[in-house]
């Protein structure tokens, strides 16, 4: 893992005086990638290293607290992905009141110059940042060149017309389109949490599941999907049911995964579980024969599936 900080004040020295590559990075996308190739021949030229400097929570956690999960990428997927995509550092800014009343001309200045002494920052054409996100991208650019910085802004990045973003991967997600999510983000969408004890009703019909904590990752569409779940240190197909359970009673939202031909006690353990194709949405039955006829036939349309796609 590379080394992640939490507040500009104390980046570590070896961290300065680099490259710095400016955005929120949720889900680290195709579009984000091409931020990161920018940054990192830039990185290369200036033969300096490359920082990531991103923020938690994501802003609008900040200012629309009651928002409802809508991350694709919690902080250590994201730290991650901007790992595998040449980041050599990662700024995890915290946002909290302080950061968030800092003007555009502050974080130039204190941020970027004095924390991290930047040499170069590149960002997207859609970048925005200080208090009442005071300043854009030709903000910057003013700044910049007052100080000696270099600016590089990346212009949207299309496939088909259509711009690689945040936004689109979440539509199609809560559409339970996992494979066009896929294909936006260039890598397949995931879950990661923690396996939490539940109430173990997966055992006594044949089917264990591990529990899997959700945390702040949005919600796709409720229902059954085919997974590939890194468990045990290997990937591992399975199935996996995203929803409130309307069958048992519970109404809580739960996403339990089984794993094919696996046996092993995975409680406290953190799991990685890819969706790579929607089986059907959430349904009530009649009774738990139903269900067990139904869950043994999602198991098989989910062997097919993973089969197809590898």
């Amino acid at each position: 893992m590379i080394p992640v900080f939490d507040d500009w004040r104390s980046t570590p020295a070896e961290w300065t005086g680099g490259v710095v590559a400016l955005g929120n990075f949720d889900g680290v996308h195709r579009g984000h990638q091409a931020l990161l190739a920018a940054a990192a021949e830039q990185a290369r030229q200036l033969d300096a290293p490359l920082v990531a400097l991103t923020f938690e929570p994501h802003p609008r956690h900040f200012f629309v607290p009651d928002t409802g999960p809508f991350r694709l990428t919690l902080l250590p997927a994201k730290v991650r992905l901007l790992a595998q995509h040449g980041a050599q550092a990662v700024l995890a800014q915290r946002f909290d009141p302080a950061f968030a009343a800092i003007t555009a001309e502050a974080f130039v200045d204190g941020v970027l110059l004095q924390g991290l002494g930047a040499r170069h920052v590149v960002c997207g054409y859609d970048f925005s940042f200080g208090a009442r996100r005071g300043g854009n991208v030709e903000r910057m650019r003013e700044l910049a060149a007052e100080r000696a910085l270099g600016v590089s802004v990346i212009e949207p990045v299309t496939h088909e017309g259509e711009i690689y973003s945040s936004t689109r991967i979440r539509e199609a997600l809560r559409a339970g389109w996992p494979s066009e999510a896929c294909a936006l983000l260039g890598h397949p969408w995931e879950i990661e949490g923690t396996v939490e004890q539940g109430d173990q009703r997966g055992r006594t019909i044949g089917f264990p599941t591990a529990n899997v904590a959700l945390g702040e990752h949005l919600r796709p569409r409720f229902g059954v999907y085919a997974v590939r779940t890194l468990a045990g240190g290997a990937w591992r197909n399975g199935v996996a049911n995203l929803g409130k359970r309307p069958t048992v009673g519970k109404l809580q939202e739960n996403f339990e995964v089984h794993l094919f031909d696996f046996a092993g006690d995975l409680y406290g353990q953190t799991l990685r579980v890819q969706l790579v194709d929607f089986i059907r949405p959430e349904m009530k039955f009649a009774g738990l024969d139903a269900l067990k006829a139904q869950i043994a036939a999602d198991g098989q349309a989910a062997r097919k599936l993973l089969s197809s796609a590898s």
